[in-house]
């Protein structure tokens, strides 16, 4: 039996196989997984992805399981603790604008009912498709990246640049780049 190909972005290794057959591309609407990306893809700045997936399950216990409320709420303290903590990126800019995001991401929910229905609202709810036929011509950003990251930097998020907000577009399938060659390609 054929192992089904794969977007060549995630190799051999299983870990990242399984995120890009099981996550990546695939439409998320739950806030609070919408959260996790905000804050993963954050901590990602300068790094690979494969670092932060490594580290993710250490995320989710530093920070409250991603819930959006609890993360908020962190103080000094918290963000003390959190730089002691080598399961996560340990760099203070990023820690501290995981605590301000937070509340920047209930701003906006209490603003439009939910994050997913802010994000989503970029695209009219429906999924861009494309149909890149190689890794090397899916673009770094977009017209729509540069328009969201614009937007939320003007609400105070951090470490969401144009290229870590088409990042997460791509993981939260509100864009969905997998290649024409690649088993996942347009399906949700």
């Amino acid at each position: 039996m054929t192992e089904n190909k794969r977007c060549a972005w995630c190799g051999d290794d299983p870990l990242y196989q399984q995120y890009h057959d099981r996550e990546w591309g695939v439409p998320c609407r739950d806030d609070q997984m919408l959260f996790e990306f905000v804050v993963l893809e954050g901590a990602q700045a300068g790094l690979s992805w494969i670092t932060i997936l490594r580290k993710r399950e250490s995320y989710r216990q530093a920070f409250a399981n991603f819930d959006v409320r609890k993360v908020a709420a962190f103080d000094d303290a918290d963000v003390e603790r959190l730089l002691k903590n080598p399961g996560i990126v340990r760099n203070r800019l990023k820690v501290a604008s995981t605590i301000s995001n937070a509340r920047h991401f209930i701003d906006l929910q209490n603003e439009h009912g939910s994050f997913s229905n802010y994000i989503w609202g970029f695209v009219d709810n429906l999924p861009i498709v494309n149909h890149w036929s190689s890794l090397a011509q899916i673009p770094a950003s977009t017209e729509l990246s540069d328009k969201i990251s614009k937007e939320m930097k003007k609400r105070g998020f951090k470490f969401f640049g144009t290229t870590i907000c088409y990042a997460f577009l791509q993981a939260v399938g509100v864009v969905n780049d997998h290649t024409r060659d690649c088993f996942r390609c347009g399906q949700d």
